[in-house]
């Protein structure tokens, strides 16, 4: 009797739901919306943090490291977060369009939100320039793309005039609202240790991310939600770098497209929370992005994009600096499914082509 009751209990329950509806939703309090906000959401946020022995082996002194997958948002990088509060207040102020300038990321993930809140997407891109999984994103997701014979930064530059002239929403970094939503990814890295952690790297395109990182890590340590701040420590590309060089990059270049921006938007944000946090910027080369790029994914299971790859890559280069026993977090900002070729072009992976339909031959290659 006493089974036939278990197994009925068994087959009748329901499986749990994830009850996770979004950030804004998850975070409402601490963001600029009402009750009257109409919440776009794809259910982005709630990112994993994951150990990475591999790096923290690399530095020794008892550290912990981790890392911020945000590549597992639904358009597959960060933007998502921010995406969600822009969009959702563009519709709450009856904006039937937005535009925005992009490396690849920010032209998916606004595409995707556009077109779940039922609006109208443009999205300026230079041509040639953006890895080919992005551009396919913003298509799928009915953007009207247009390629310019010119750098991110000539694209920024248009997208504002353009935004100022028309009836149109600029869902770019510049937008106050994105940075609300990004913020929400150091509120949840503060949730799963407990405190923040001593050091923060991340990478640094337009400088949106770390400005609201800390943002969002500052809002959580006045309301006794953690002990204490990190050091905020942004990687720029060596070819793309003017956060560090303290000057405009007018034609910059790397194999990490997502941060190939010369003239930051939020540059003396940036700077800001460099100088509150005692943080340190500095450029990591392509070949040390690709070296983490390729550690990650061959020693970690983590696929991000090169651009991601360029905190941990930061990490490692200034290792020596690391204090004992601390805890740090990497940002990845994108999956790796965005750049395909990038991972083609660049592993230690044996691919044998041509091999015979026979399990014998197919045996030998393997070493049998």
């Amino acid at each position: 009797m006493a089974i036939s009751k278990k197994l009925k209990q068994l087959f009748s329950s329901s499986p749990k739901k994830n009850n996770w509806d979004g950030l804004i939703e998850a975070y409402k309090p601490w963001l600029p919306v009402t009750n009257k906000t109409p919440i776009i959401t794809l259910k982005e946020g709630a990112t994993p943090l994951i150990e990475v022995k591999s790096i923290a082996n690399r530095i020794g002194k008892g550290v912990k490291v981790y890392v911020k997958y945000d590549g597992l948002n639904p358009t597959g990088s960060f933007k998502d977060r921010g995406m969600t509060m822009a969009i959702s207040k563009a519709k709450e102020e009856g904006c039937e369009a937005v535009i925005c300038a992009s490396t690849g990321n920010t032209s998916a993930s606004a595409a995707a939100y556009a077109s779940k809140g039922g609006m109208k997407s443009f999205v300026v891109i230079p041509d040639g320039y953006v890895a080919q999984g992005k551009l396919a994103q913003a298509l799928v997701y009915g953007a009207e793309v247009l390629a310019i014979k010119g750098n991110f930064d000539k694209a920024l530059d248009i997208v504002r005039e353009l935004s100022d002239k028309y009836p149109i929403t600029l869902v770019n970094s510049v937008n106050p609202y994105r940075l609300q939503g990004q913020k929400t990814a150091a509120f949840e890295i503060i949730e799963n240790l407990g405190n923040a952690p001593d050091w923060l790297c991340i990478p640094m395109g337009n400088a949106g991310n770390i400005t609201a990182y800390w943002m969002g890590f500052q809002e959580f340590f006045h309301a006794n939600k953690s002990k204490k701040l990190p050091r905020m420590m942004g990687f720029q590309a060596s070819g793309s770098a003017p956060l560090v060089e303290g000057k405009r990059v007018n034609n910059p270049e790397t194999i990490a497209t997502a941060i190939r921006i010369g003239n930051p938007v939020n540059k003396e944000k940036a700077l800001l929370a460099r100088e509150s946090s005692n943080g340190k910027f500095s450029s990591v080369t392509d070949s040390e992005i690709i070296d983490a790029y390729k550690i990650l994914g061959k020693e970690e299971g983590i696929f991000c994009e090169p651009a991601s790859a360029a905190s941990v890559a930061g990490l490692l280069k200034i290792r020596t600096d690391v204090p004992k026993n601390s805890t740090i977090v990497c940002v990845l900002t994108g999956n790796g499914l965005k750049d395909p070729d990038c991972a083609i072009k660049n592993n230690d992976s044996i691919f044998h082509t041509g091999v015979e339909a026979e399990i014998n031959s197919i045996a030998k290659k393997m070493g049998f």
